[in-house]
Parts: C-alpha cells; structure tokens; sequence
C-alpha cells in the first residue's frame, strides 16, 4: 500500500501527543481501569472500528491515524493496556459477525473503558491445536446456555468483566465441527472460578479459567450455532496490523537500552556480540516493513503466521542477548535476598523470563509453520491418527 503521513495524520500526532504528556505528568502510573475509562471519556477507544456498521460513542480515524495514534502511545510509554482484547479483538469481530442488538449492548461500554474482556481459546488438552477443545456448552431450555470445561493461559481473566469463548453446542463433533463463538459474563460465583498462574518471571497475568454450568444467554451466540470456527478464526486474523507496529516501537524502546548497556559493559567491543546487536536492529527493521506491507489488506492467511513468527523469535533473542551483555551480573537481582523479597526481578531479567513463552503463545511457531505451509504453500496436510 501506498504509505504516507498527512496533514490530517500529523494534527492528531499533535492532538494525541499533548493528551498523553498532559495526562501521564499528572498521574504517571494511573490505576489501570481507571486509564481505560479516561481513554474512552476523550474518544481514544475504538479508532478503528468500521464506521459502516454505525459508531457507538466512539470516534474513527483513517488507517494512517490509527498508526499515528498507536505509534505515539507507544513513545509516551503510557500504561499497557487492559482493554486491548475488548477494542482490538472482539469489537471487529462483532461489527463483522454480530447482530445489531449485540452491537448496541456490547460496543459502547467497549469505548467507554467500562467493560473489560478475556479471551478463552486454549484448553489444557487444546492449546495450539484449538479444534481439540472439549468445553461444552449445552441449551438449558430457557434461553441460555450451561458451559462446563476449562480454559488455560487466559490473559487478564482475574480482571475481566466478560469473555468471549469457543465450546462445543453439537455433541459429539470433532475439530473444528459443531463449535461456536459465546459471551459470558465472569462474575458468577459458583459457576466460573478464576486461578492465577504464576511464571517464573513472577508474574501472573494468565490464568486458568473453570467453568461449571456457566451461563451464557442464547441472544449473546455470535455468527449462529456451529459456526464458532470461523468466527473464531477470523478473529485471531486481527491480531495483526496496527497494534503489531506499536508494538515494534516497544521492542525499539527495548533494543536500545540493550545497546546502552553493551556500551556501558564494553561487551559492544566483542566482535560476535556486536554482529548480534547489528542483526537485532536490521531485524527489526525488516519487521516494520513486513507490517507496512501487510497493513491493510485482508484475506491473506500466511501474514498473522509470519508476522507471530518474526515477532516471536526476535524478541527471545533479545531478551537472551540482554543477559549476555550483563555478564555475570545477569544473575543477580536488583536487592540482596530477604524473606520479604525473595524472588526479585530487575525490567530486563524479567524480560528475559517471560519471552520464554513468546514462541508458544498465540500459537507456537511449530503451530505457525503448520499454517504456512498448509494454506500458503499447499503442501500436503500432516497425517492425523
């Protein structure tokens, strides 16, 4: 596509430049549900969202604006966001598959900030191979659904308000037959229990998820009973794009304090070392031009694989070539062990722990591969018992 910045696109830099210095110098790190309704309250939620359908309280703005918009968020190292899942994935998905009444239920408490989402593919028994999945969901004969199964690795389940899901409606289908697309309401006591995992970076922002007789109403089924597959599928289709280049803006923020530090350890005077450094930055950039070129389009099923497997692998390397750089500093931690604190991480070493699962989750590479070959390449499907 032909990719350029307009007068248009560089008042709404200036525009989203001033909102963000304005907001963050008077609360630098602002409760993080509390920064999603103040992004929706100033229209900052939803930009993307296709106008056709209608507009549902928020404002859209050209592709080109939702770069600019999501390259300068990115710069102000503003807080990460809870909504993404809401905004980015779900609300499309409804202006594609969902009913006007789903539309008007759900859409504006998106761009308010009031409503926050989780997503519940994975199963411990289907992560990458998500057409194995075994939840069920079962009509209960009075206009809802009964749910039972477990999901695994749930992003920010322990704080969502809603999850949109995959289970099976038709019993005994297999793969990707008989499933469809839910939204359910996670505060049910009883009925969904909520378990964090923690990693070994310390953290726990996934979660396993239990449902036991969940309830979702039948009104709230999108795309029609069985038809979950390619609900589901065009979906994960979104998980690309414009957020893919706010993204790269982060990985640079982190390239180059990588850099720093090789030049403060001298480990940037080693030879092989600095052929790493190098490789990192012109991989990066090659990752930005692989976004440009895919931004926009559609109906490609080769670009979220080769994007994920960019993305994926590029930043593992960093987060390992971060620790080489330290030397044997790289395993201590930033405070000397305490009962009170005893297992502290530093931003880097944490990074490092956690880019661990970057090749794994959202489909592991094996998975990404898979799809290549198979819908780009044509080559022959694997054998399945």
């Amino acid at each position: 596509m032909d990719f350029a910045f307009g007068p248009q696109d560089e008042a709404l830099r200036e525009e989203a430049r001033d909102w963000l210095t304005r907001h963050l110098a008077s609360d630098p790190a602002p409760d993080r549900r509390a920064w999603e309704r103040r992004l929706g309250a100033d229209g900052w939620i939803g930009l993307g969202w296709d106008p056709a359908h209608g507009t549902y309280g928020n404002r859209t703005t050209t592709l080109t604006g939702q770069v600019v918009w999501a390259e300068e968020y990115a710069r102000a190292q503003a807080p990460a966001r809870l909504g993404h899942m809401g905004e980015q994935l779900l609300a499309p998905t409804l202006l594609a598959h969902g009913d006007a009444a789903q539309r008007t239920r759900f859409l504006p408490a998106i761009a308010r900030g009031e409503e926050l989402w989780c997503q519940g593919y994975s199963e411990p028994g289907a992560g990458s191979d998500l057409a194995s999945l075994r939840t069920m969901a079962v009509p209960d004969g009075r206009g809802a659904y009964r749910i039972t199964g477990q999901k695994i690795w749930t992003s920010h389940a322990h704080e969502a308000d809603w999850c949109f899901l995959l289970a099976r409606t038709t019993k005994g289908s297999h793969r990707h037959h008989g499933l469809s697309f839910l939204l359910v309401p996670m505060d049910q006591p009883g009925r969904i229990e909520v378990r964090p995992i923690r990693q070994m970076s310390g953290t726990a922002d996934f979660n396993e998820v239990f449902l036991d007789g969940a309830e979702a109403r039948a009104e709230h089924l999108v795309g029609g009973e069985g038809n979950g597959w390619q609900v589901a599928m065009d979906l994960l289709g979104r998980e690309r794009g414009v957020s893919t280049l706010a993204q790269q803006i982060g990985f640079a923020a982190e390239l180059s304090r990588v850099l720093r530090l090789a030049l403060e350890t001298g480990a940037a005077e080693e030879p092989v070392t600095r052929d790493r450094l190098v490789r990192q930055w012109a991989e990066l950039r090659t990752m930005r031009w692989n976004a440009l070129r895919t931004l926009g389009t559609a109906g490609d099923p080769g670009a979220p694989s080769v994007a994920k497997l960019l993305w994926g692998g590029w930043h593992q390397r960093l987060g390992e070539l971060a620790m080489q750089v330290r030397g044997p500093g790289a395993a201590l931690g930033p405070y000397d062990w305490s009962a009170d604190l005893p297992y502290e991480l530093d931003s880097l070493q944490g990074r490092f722990l956690f880019s661990r699962a970057d090749t794994i989750y959202g489909g592991s590479d094996e998975i990404q591969r898979t799809i290549i070959a198979e819908r780009v390449l044509g080559l022959p499907k694997e054998p399945r018992p």
